[in-house]
Parts: C-alpha cells; sequence; structure tokens
C-alpha cells in the first residue's frame, strides 16, 4: 500500500508541514513542499488545521430497532463528515444495549461500515428500567470491550442501584456516565421552567432535576471512590457542583453539547418541536457559564448527543413531539463558532475537549492522540474560515431533526483520515470499493 501524504497542513493551527501516513501510524512530519510524494497518495491541505480525529461520547445511531431514524452505517457516515474518527453508540436501542450479544452487534456494525470506530455504551439496568443491573461485566469483557455505561435516556434514579453500579465497574476501570433528570421533578415538563414556560404554557423543567442528581451522584462517586461522567450538563448550578466535586478530588467528568453551547430557551416561542431536547436548551447565564466552564476546563468534552428522529415524531406539536436534535455534522463548526471565534479556545483546546479527554474518559486505545510521529493515523483537516449553510437534505443522517436548518456556520471538515485511510476527502465521502476508499490526489 502507498503512503498518504496530508501536504501542506498546519497541526494546531501552526507552521505547516506534510504528514505522512504508512499504515495506520504518523511515520514522517517534515516541513511543507518538501516530501517526496511519487506513487503516494496526496490529500491538499494547503494552510489548512489539522487536528486529531475528533471523538464523540455520546451518538444515537438506533441501530439495531429504529432503522428508521439511523443505522450504524448512515450514522457514521455523518460522523465522518463532521470529523469524527470514534463514536460511543448509547444503549437506547430496540432491543436495549444490555447484553454482550447486543454490544457485540452493533460493534461489529461498525466495522463493517468502516467509516469511523465504533464503540458500544452498554445500559447500566436491564432495559433501562432501573430495576435490575444489566450484564456490565459480560459486555466489558466481550469483543466489543466496553467501558462506558449509561442508561442516557433514562436516569439511574435509585440511589442503591447508581452505588451498586459505581462499585461494579471499578472492577475493569470503566465508568457510569448518568443522564441526571430526577424523574418527579420533570413529569410532563416540555421547556426550561422560568418565566418564559409561563408565558408559552409549557410545563417547566427546572434546573435543580439535573442539579440534584449531579449533587447526589458526585458524593456516591466519592464514597466508593469510582468514576462518574455526567452527560449533557446544561445549567449553571451543575457546572458549580463539578467545579465543587473536582475540588475535592472526585473522579468526576462531564459533556457539553454543541446545542446547549449556542441555543437557549428562547427558541422555543416558536414552538417549533426542531429545539425540543432533552435536557432542554436553557437561558442564556446557563449557556454562558457553560462556555467558560470549558474554556477553563471544568467540563471536560464536548460531545453531540446526536439524535435522530424520523419526520413523524418531529414534524408534529410541541407536546406530541420527541426530544432530539442531530449534532454530528455541525458539531465542530459550533465549537468555532460559540469557543475558537471569541477567543475562549484555541486549536490546542479544541483538539483536548473534542479528541483527547473524550478519548481518556471512554479508555479509547488509538484515538485522541497528538499529531506526532508514531501516533496514530486518525487527522482530520479543516478550513475554518468557509462558511457554509444548513441543508438538512443534504445530511448524511436518515434523518433531518437539525436545529441549524438555514442557518449560516463557519468551518467546515474538508478531509478526514481514520486508521490511515481517507474517509473524507475534499468536504465529501470518500468513494467505497470492496473496504477500500479511493482518493483522487
Amino acid at each position: 500500500m502507498s503512503r498518504l501524504v496530508i501536504s501542506g497542513a498546519r497541526p494546531l493551527g501552526g507552521d505547516a508541514v506534510d504528514i505522512v501516513i504508512d499504515g495506520d501510524k504518523i511515520s514522517e512530519i517534515n516541513p511543507a513542499g518538501s516530501t517526496n510524494v511519487d506513487g503516494d497518495r496526496v490529500l491538499v491541505a494547503d494552510n489548512l488545521v489539522a487536528l486529531p480525529g475528533l471523538v464523540d461520547l455520546h451518538t444515537h445511531l438506533r441501530e439495531p430497532g429504529r432503522e428508521d431514524a439511523e443505522t450504524v452505517d448512515s450514522g457514521t457516515r455523518a460522523a465522518a463528515l463532521g470529523g469524527f474518527t470514534c463514536v460511543h453508540a448509547m444503549a437506547n436501542t430496540e432491543p436495549v444495549a444490555d447484553t454482550a450479544g447486543v454490544v457485540e452487534q452493533v460493534w461489529r456494525l461498525g466495522k463493517e461500515a468502516g467509516w469511523c470506530e465504533v464503540r458500544p455504551v452498554g445500559a447500566v439496568t436491564q432495559g433501562l428500567n432501573g430495576v435490575k443491573m444489566a450484564e456490565l461485566g459480560a459486555m466489558a469483557s466481550s469483543a466489543a470491550h466496553v467501558r462506558v455505561f449509561s442508561d442516557d435516556g433514562k436516569c439511574v434514579d435509585d440511589a442503591v442501584m447508581m452505588r451498586r453500579a459505581l462499585e461494579y465497574v471499578k472492577a475493569f476501570n470503566g465508568v457510569i456516565a448518568q443522564h441526571a433528570q430526577e424523574p418527579r421533578l420533570t413529569e410532563g415538563a416540555q421547556m426550561n421552567e422560568g418565566e418564559l414556560s409561563g408565558i408559552l404554557g409549557l410545563r417547566g423543567w427546572p434546573a435543580v432535576a439535573e442539579e440534584a442528581i449531579i449533587a447526589r451522584d458526585v458524593l456516591l462517586a466519592q464514597h466508593v471512590g469510582s468514576r462518574l461522567h455526567i452527560c449533557h450538563v446544561s445549567t449553571a448550578g451543575s457546572v458549580e457542583l463539578i467545579r465543587w466535586a473536582k475540588s475535592k478530588g472526585i473522579d468526576v467528568t462531564a459533556e457539553v453539547t454543541p446545542h446547549h453551547l449556542l441555543l437557549t430557551d428562547e427558541l422555543a416561542t416558536s414552538y417549533d418541536p426542531f429545539f425540543k431536547v432533552n435536557p432542554p436548551l436553557r437561558a442564556a447565564a446557563d449557556v454562558e457559564a457553560l462556555r467558560l466552564a470549558l474554556a477553563d476546563g471544568t467540563i471536560d468534552a464536548v460531545a453531540t448527543d446526536h439524535a435522530p428522529h424520523p419526520s413523524e415524531d418531529k414534524e408534529c406539536e410541541w407536546a406530541a413531539a420527541a426530544f432530539g436534535m442531530l449534532g454530528l455534522e455541525t458539531a465542530l463548526s459550533v465549537v468555532i463558532d460559540t469557543m475558537v471565534r471569541p477567543g475562549l479556545l484555541d486549536w490546542a483546546g479544541v483538539a483536548d475537549r473534542m479528541s483527547t479527554r473524550p478519548a481518556q474518559i471512554g479508555r479509547v486505545a488509538g484515538q485522541g492522540g497528538s499529531i506526532e510521529v508514531g501516533q496514530p493515523g486518525n487527522i482530520i483537516v479543516i478550513d475554518p474560515e468557509v462558511m457554509w449553510t444548513v441543508v438538512p437534505s443534504e445530511l448524511a443522517s436518515r434523518s433531518r431533526n437539525t436545529p441549524y436548518r438555514e442557518r449560516t456556520l463557519p468551518g467546515r471538515v474538508v478531509h478526514t483520515v481514520y486508521a490511515g485511510t481517507p474517509t473524507v476527502v475534499d468536504g465529501a465521502l470518500a468513494e467505497t470499493k470492496n473496504n477500500e476508499r479511493s482518493v483522487t490526489s
């Protein structure tokens, strides 16, 4: 196999270099233009920014069971276009990914698709019902090598169950990823609780419903000495609880979604169900607190919570609509818009929050590395200056429920290289033939 050369790229926005990949590893990094490329495959990246492949801790691929919304193949195509070389597939499929058999099925589907690495997330409880613990050990020792467990979509609200799960995963260095939502406080809730929810006549979703669970669970994690990850943090109060927990040495990490970094509850005034999400869009003060927490490292990672739905589940009245938004193809652009352009993160910070730390939290070997000789050949090249308009029909997902439809966003992925093989070339999916992707020099 010939070498792959990414010519003229600027790793983390630094000096332009030629990056040479042999097999699935970076073998050379040379001054731009100095590499002999005779016979090599070349991706032109003149003065564009190169980052390590992105890692998403929170993706809903829907397969098995809801292939009308998404499949592993269609979801990972969207991931590649968004610059992701690894995604964690959440467990709320049909059947639920609560056994070794189901997580291995998802893992094998990811291998067959080949667009990026798919790491299944195992359920904490059987059927996500919160009553009986799922087969955590069997999933951990399966071919899928599960290390993240979550009932996402539902909260593990029983404190005894949460304690047992935290204790159990210590045996194999696993982590429980909690969907922090006290169910009794959010019965029938439709949007962020506040003055606006009263005006709109939509039942409010109080911040304390998230914060109460986080407060309980960081104390449980401290008590048993285990790892806890908080999914889709959405409130300023949650940020303060996580900051306090970290100051006490509690092993807690947290993620924020792109939509919670950009969008506010004011969008609910349109009654457009494309803005209905769990947890709900919050007030501008919460958005500001989340941005600052991501910048200072209190929040460790950006995770998409990519949640595809078929049209009939979204194109209806607000109260009947499903919660959730697409996110894979727009995540990096939103981070550029909300964090890079205002100067809250530089490119090294983006790589840390969207690649390095997510890989560490998920215990994913071979992902999230730096762009250095000997590191894995998982690299993306982005044009941070290009502006593009989100057109739902042009997205790779089977679903169309993006909250950014017709919105213009900055930055676009030009090339994605996964394990030394290009999956995206010049902004489009690489052609596939016999499981090898052809590249135009």
